[in-house]
Formats: C-alpha cells, structure tokens, sequence
C-alpha cells in the first residue's frame, strides 16, 4: 500500500461503518484519501457511530486504503477523540506506516494535553504532582545508579562487553580535546584569584601569601570544581544528546535485540573514560592556575620570583594534592551519570533530546557543588 500518490486514479474515499459483533463496530477507510478529494466529514462518521447505541469497541481499518494523505490522519483523530469522549474502546488495524505517524501525533497530544492540565490546575495540584515527577526521577536514577555499579563490578571482574575503540575516543574526547577550554578557564581563574587576593592582602603588607592562596585554592577546591564544570556544560551535555539521539533512533533497542545491555555497552566507556581523564584535567587545571597567579604576583605585585616559588611549595602539601583528585574523579563519575541518565530517560522526539541535554547540565551541576559541600563537612570532621 503506497503512502505516495499513484499515477494510476484511485477511487473516491469512503469510509462504512457496520456492526461485527453485540458491542463491535468497525469502521472502514476505502479508497483515496487525498486533500482537495470530496471525502466523508469526520462529523458524520462520529454521527453514525453514534447512531449505533451502545457499543464497547470500535475498531479503524484501513485494509481496502489505497492513498492517503493528512486528511485520513485528522478524520481517525477525530473520530478517536469522539469515542474515548464516551469511554469507547478503539483499535487500530491500520498500515503500519500509518500506525507510527498516529503514534507520533499521539506523543505530542499529550504533551500538549499534559501542560494544558498543569496551567490550569490548581497551585498546589501542580506542586503536588512536581513533587511526585521528582521522587519518580529520584528512583529512576538511584536504580540506574545501581546498574551502573553492576556494569562496573563486570568490567572489574573482566566480563562487562564493550568496544575497546569507543572507550578510546570517549578517552580522547573527555581528555585531549578539551585541554583548550580547559586551559583557558584555568589560567584565567588563577589571574583572577591571584587578583582579588592581592587587593585585600596587600592592605596588610602580606601579599606574599598570594601564592599560598591560590595554591591552596586551585589544588583542594577551584581546580576541581571549576574544570567538573566545564565537563558538565561539555561532555556532560554531549553524552546526554548521544544517548537521546540513539534513544528516537531506536539504535538502544537494536543494541538489546542483539543482546548487548546498554549500560555496559554506551554507558560504561561513557565513565570509565571521565573517572579517568578528569583527575589528570584537575592537575593540568592546577598547574595552569598556579602559573596564571604567579603572573600576577610576579607583574602585578613586583614580587620576586625564587620567594614567589617557595610559598608555592609550602602550600603545596600532600593533602590538599590528593584532596583535589579524588574529588575530580568523584565529579567525572557524578558528570557521566546524570549525562548518561538522562540520555538513556530521554524520550522519542527531538525537543525530549533537547530538554534531556539541558536537565543533565542542571543535574550535574547541582550534584557537584553538593558533593564538594558534603566533602567540606567530612574533610572538617576528619581535621584535612
């Protein structure tokens, strides 16, 4: 059955309505269905199933179609509209060319529908129901955590299934590609911390400590935070779009079909690649901040160099180096989670990959700066 017009003249559209069954009424499109064609008003379909009394099922066939156009997909909308109005079953036996464009048409009505209900809706119904979409999410990522952690546990014991090549470039696209954005970012930030420090030290004659300040300051908190930032606006974002992308491509489901578990397939590379490079971006983002204070203190201050270095040294201790790097690699797990998350959550439509993208960016960014919170209280309890 052709969804294009045929060269050869199909005949008019019909569409009968006859009773199969007690409750069962089948309603049957016939011909060609094609705009500018004098076809049957939608109204006088509903009219006629509606003269049929009672009825439990109705049921759309197409199999007598031989063209059609938008204008069958506005009169089934219709008509299926009529009937769920009356709490009338429907089911569809149509082309299944057709099926997937009513499908598609069926996942925007609702989205519309949805924020119709939720501007209309009183205050505290819509908060109501942000809080139930919220703890939904809540245990959507927790079991995905979960899974995660499975796929994890398989790659340790040498049994998770992935392509060495995609953790390559996941490698590659979380490390060396991103030194640019990286190094600008971190330079800045030590100019600018060695900056604002220089104004408010100097009113004591202690601008020495500059260099304590921002050695300390890039190797136990900036240094972390501010390159998992940057991953979560670039890499965080890139892998939600790719997984969303692979989601209305259905390409997670081929994956599955052939009996590959997704997790361990797109996502596992995904993390492994991020756990890896972010550690070795902190310490790149800390040399790079050292160096762009030390600009500062060195032209700006007029302090000599060789003592610039020396207060450089006695801030950079042990604790404040290793502070800094598992904290990276703890924000490049958080980054790949909430990227992945919600590209494989994503739905099936291209603004689902959009607000996918967008809400990984949010989440990851919040889940950062409350796990930096949460490592200030434990490094406090343990005196680090």
């Amino acid at each position: 059955m052709p969804d294009l017009p045929s060269p050869v003249s199909a005949k008019r559209g019909t569409a009968r309505v006859a009773r199969t069954g007690e409750a069962a009424v089948v309603v049957a499109f016939a011909g060609a269905w094609r705009m500018g064609a004098a076809l049957p008003a939608a109204d006088s379909i509903v009219a006629d199933l509606a003269a049929q009394g009672t009825i439990g099922e109705v049921v759309l066939s197409g199999k007598e179609l031989s063209e059609w156009d938008s204008m069958l997909l506005v009169a089934i909308r219709k008509i299926e509209v009529a009937c769920r109005g009356r709490g009338v079953r429907v089911r569809r036996d149509l082309p299944t060319s057709l099926c997937r464009l009513l499908a598609l048409s069926d996942s925007q009505v609702e989205d519309v529908e949805a924020r119709a209900i939720d501007e209309h809706d009183p205050f505290v119904i819509r908060v109501g129901r942000a809080v139930a979409d919220i703890a939904r999410s809540a245990e959507t990522f927790v079991s995905f955590v979960g899974s995660a952690a499975i796929a994890f546990a398989r790659f340790v014991v040498g049994r998770a299934r992935f392509r060495g090549s995609d953790l390559a470039l996941a490698i590659q696209q979380a490390g060396a590609q991103a030194l640019p954005i990286v190094s600008l970012i971190s330079v800045l930030f030590g100019l600018i911390l060695a900056f604002v420090g220089a104004i408010q030290l100097r009113q004591f004659g202690v601008q020495l400590y500059v260099a304590n300040l921002v050695a300390i300051g890039m190797l136990r908190e900036m240094g972390a935070i501010m390159t998992a930032i940057i991953m979560a606006g670039r890499t965080g974002a890139a892998y939600a779009a790719e997984l969303g992308t692979m989601q209305v491509n259905e390409e997670t489901d081929a994956l599955r079909t052939l009996g590959f578990d997704p997790m361990e397939f797109l996502v596992l590379p995904r993390m492994l690649a991020l756990a890896v490079m972010m550690p070795l971006l902190c310490l790149y983002a800390d040399v790079l901040g050292i160096a762009g204070g030390a600009l500062i203190g060195v032209t700006v201050l007029d302090l000599p160099w060789v003592e610039y270095w020396n207060q450089t040294q006695n801030a950079m201790t042990l604790n404040n180096f290793v502070i800094g790097l598992v904290k990276s690699g703890v924000f490049g797990i958080i980054i790949a989670l909430a990227g992945c998350f919600k590209g494989m959550t994503s739905g099936r439509s291209a603004a689902s990959v959009g607000l996918a993208t967008t809400s990984a960016v949010v989440i990851a960014i919040v889940l950062i700066v409350a796990a930096d919170g949460l490592f200030a209280v434990v490094l406090n309890v343990l005196g680090l």
